[in-house]
C-alpha cells in the first residue's frame, strides 16, 4: 500500500501552525467598553481623596468611551452578547455607583443616612433602567416613530444630569448648589426621570445632510477646543440644554404617535391653516410701497 504523499516544502521554510483566535479589530469596541468602566472607577478613586473635577472629568472620559464602543463594533462587525453585557456592566458601574458616590462625596454626606438613600435609589434606578433597555432590544411590538426615542433618560445623560450641579459650581461657585436641600431633591428626580416613560431623543437617529458635514466637523473642533479651554461652561451649557431638550422631545414624539394613529385610521391629514390677512395697520408697517399716510387713512375710514 502506497504511503500518502506529503506536502513538498521548499527548503528554508518552516511550517508554522496557524493560530486561532479573534482579530484585533473585533477586540476594539470590548477596549473601548473596559476603558468606560476604568475611567469610571477611577471617578471614584478621585471622589474619595476629594479632587472632584477630577473625578468629574472621569466620568465625563467614561462617556465618550461608551459612545465610541457601539459604534466602533457596528463598524468593524464586532457585535457579539458578550460585549453587549459588557457594556450594561460597565454602564451600571460608570454612570450608576460612580456618580452616586461622587454626589455623596460631595454633598449628600451631610444628610447622613438620607443622603445616603438617595444615592442609593439613584444606582438603583439606573441598573432598572439598563435592566428595561436590554429587554426591549429588537421588540418587534416597537411603532416605527419610536426608535428615534429613548423611554427616559440613558444612564449616560442620567450621569451628566447627576452632576449638573456640581458642574455650575465649579465654574459660578456660588456656595449654594453644594446643598444637600439642593442636590438630594435632584438626584431624586434625575433617578425618576432615568425609569420613567418620557420619551427623549436618541443621538443615533440623528442624521446630518452631506452639505453640513463639513460644519458638523468644524463646530466638534470649535468644542473640543473650547471643553479644553472652558471645561465647565461647555459642560453645564451642554447639561442645560439636554434638560431643555426633555419637552421638546415629548411634543413631538406625541405629534408622531398621533399622526400615526390617524394613518392607521385612514383619516386624511387636516387641511393647512389658512394664513391670517393682515389689517391696514399692519400693512402700513410692513409694506413699504404702500403711502403710510393714505394707510392711516383708510384706518380712520373704518367704520
Amino acid at each position: 500500500m502506497r504511503e500518502p504523499r506529503r506536502p513538498r516544502v521548499r527548503l528554508g521554510q518552516r511550517v508554522v501552525p496557524r493560530l486561532k483566535g479573534e482579530p484585533i479589530n473585533r477586540l476594539i469596541p470590548n477596549i473601548l467598553t473596559v476603558l468606560a468602566l476604568c475611567s469610571g472607577m477611577t471617578g471614584i478613586y478621585f471622589a474619595a481623596q476629594g479632587r472632584f473635577e477630577w473625578a468629574v472629568m472621569s466620568v465625563v472620559l467614561a462617556g465618550i468611551f461608551d459612545g465610541l464602543d457601539g459604534r466602533m463594533a457596528r463598524l468593524l462587525g464586532g457585535t457579539s452578547k458578550f460585549g453587549a453585557e459588557l457594556d450594561s456592566l460597565s454602564d451600571f458601574a460608570a454612570f450608576g455607583v460612580a456618580p452616586a458616590v461622587l454626589m455623596y462625596y460631595w454633598s449628600l454626606r451631610y444628610a447622613g443616612g438620607a443622603g445616603w438613600s438617595v444615592c442609593l435609589l439613584y444606582a438603583t434606578c439606573c441598573a432598572l433602567r439598563l435592566a428595561r433597555f436590554n429587554t426591549a432590544i429588537g421588540a418587534p411590538d416597537l411603532p416605527p416613530y419610536a426608535y428615534r426615542y429613548f423611554q427616559g433618560v440613558p444612564a449616560p445623560a442620567g450621569a451628566g444630569l447627576a452632576m449638573l450641579p456640581m458642574i455650575i459650581e465649579f465654574q459660578m461657585g456660588f456656595g449654594v448648589l453644594d446643598r444637600t436641600v439642593i442636590t438630594g431633591p435632584w438626584l431624586f428626580l434625575v433617578a425618576v426621570m432615568m425609569i420613567s416613560r418620557v420619551p427623549t431623543w436618541s443621538m443615533k437617529a440623528i442624521k446630518v445632510p452631506r452639505e453640513y458635514v463639513m460644519a458638523v466637523f468644524v463646530g466638534l473642533a470649535v468644542m473640543t477646543a473650547l471643553l479644553a479651554s472652558y471645561p465647565w461652561i461647555v459642560l453645564g451649557s451642554i447639561g442645560i440644554l439636554y434638560v431643555l431638550s426633555i419637552p421638546v422631545s415629548v411634543r413631538n414624539y406625541r405629534f408622531l404617535k398621533r399622526e400615526a394613529e390617524r394613518m392607521q385610521r385612514g383619516e386624511p391629514p387636516p387641511p393647512p391653516a389658512a394664513p391670517a390677512l393682515p389689517s391696514v395697520g399692519e400693512n402700513a408697517a410692513r409694506l413699504p410701497d404702500l403711502d403710510r399716510e393714505e394707510c392711516e387713512e383708510r384706518e380712520e375710514r373704518k367704520p
